[in-house]
């Protein structure tokens, strides 16, 4: 029998909004990103950020696959894109 090929996982972003009082759910998939919730204008920062994040790795030949931690971070900071990481530090 032959062996089970298994699926590569891609790496995805994934942006949370909880601002959303008016009962609409907001949810965007893109290439690389998946938003969900939010405020209307809340979501649309969201998506605006998320695309500019994948111009930013189209100019650098890079996919969230393959970028680093740092790189990834650098182009976080540079598209004023907030992270929750669970690797830094955290101050208790």
């Amino acid at each position: 029998m032959p062996a089970k090929k298994t699926k590569a996982k891609k790496k995805k972003l994934l942006g949370l909004g909880l601002d959303g009082k008016d009962s609409h759910l907001r949810i965007t998939t893109g290439e690389n990103f998946k938003l969900v919730g939010g405020s209307e204008e809340t979501h649309g920062v969201m998506q605006e950020k998320a695309i500019k994040l994948n111009e930013q790795l189209k100019r650098r030949g890079k996919t969230l696959d393959n970028v680093d931690h740092e790189e990834f971070h650098e182009i976080a900071d540079k598209v004023g894109m907030p992270l929750l990481d669970r690797q830094a530090p955290r101050n208790n």
